[in-house]
């Protein structure tokens, strides 16, 4: 909700647990909640917004207003839902098969007709490289500096730079290949080649909290 012009494509899972009427009244449901809770979003900013300009001094609450009228320009597209049997196999290929064709659909992502200079798939097939390599630690986590220094040793990319290494970082980052934290200062430097170790993390993370949260009201 937070993003300018995000697509959403909603995956419903455990179909295999449902009837198949179910599954189509469950679809509705998701659907009908989704629009309620986008309405009450535009509902509530709208809210806020005219609570600002209404204000005895409205100067004072620049910075919120400019903040509430950027949030209130997010568009977000709902794509129709995808429910799957996460134990089929075919199932996953149709799940696939709605992502890439949304992803190739250029009213809904215009900059997917762009022309990648040959750099950028250079230094991502490097990086694949890296990341599979058995010197590679199993959190995937490397310092950026250092990255730059072990791609520049490839023949093809030895006249990369740091300028341009955080370019194609950005674009990794955003088809989700690598992940990089650039705007959080303590995380800047560090980029997690192993996206999926990253993901555990959190999991795991979140069980522990869910745990002791438990324990404690117990």
């Amino acid at each position: 909700m937070r993003v300018p012009n995000s697509v959403v494509l909603p995956v419903g899972t455990h179909v295999d647990c449902c009837q198949e009427e179910e599954v189509e009244e469950k679809r509705h449901n998701i659907t009908a909640k989704i629009s309620a809770m986008l309405a009450e979003r535009k509902s509530n900013l709208a809210h806020f917004i005219n609570n600002l300009e209404g204000s005895e001094e409205p100067e004072f609450y620049v910075d919120q207003w400019e903040r509430l009228k950027e949030m209130e320009s997010c568009t977000l597209t709902i794509l129709d839902l995808v429910a799957v049997n996460c134990t089929d196999h075919q199932d996953i290929k149709k799940l696939e098969s709605a992502i890439l064709e949304h992803v190739r659909n250029e009213d809904l992502f215009p900059e997917v007709v762009r022309v990648l200079p040959p750099v950028y798939r250079q230094v991502e097939a490097a990086i694949v490289d890296i990341a599979q390599s058995e010197e590679m630690a199993e959190h995937g986590m490397m310092d950026l500096q250092y990255l730059l220094s072990k791609l520049s040793r490839c023949e093809h990319l030895a006249s990369l730079g740091r300028e341009l290494l955080q370019d194609v970082l950005r674009y990794l980052h955003r088809v989700g290949l690598v992940v990089w934290y650039e705007e959080i200062k303590h995380l800047e430097s560090t980029v997690f080649l192993q996206p999926t170790f990253l993901i555990t993390m959190f999991k795991v993370s979140l069980e522990i909290r869910t745990f002791f949260a438990e324990r404690k009201l117990r």
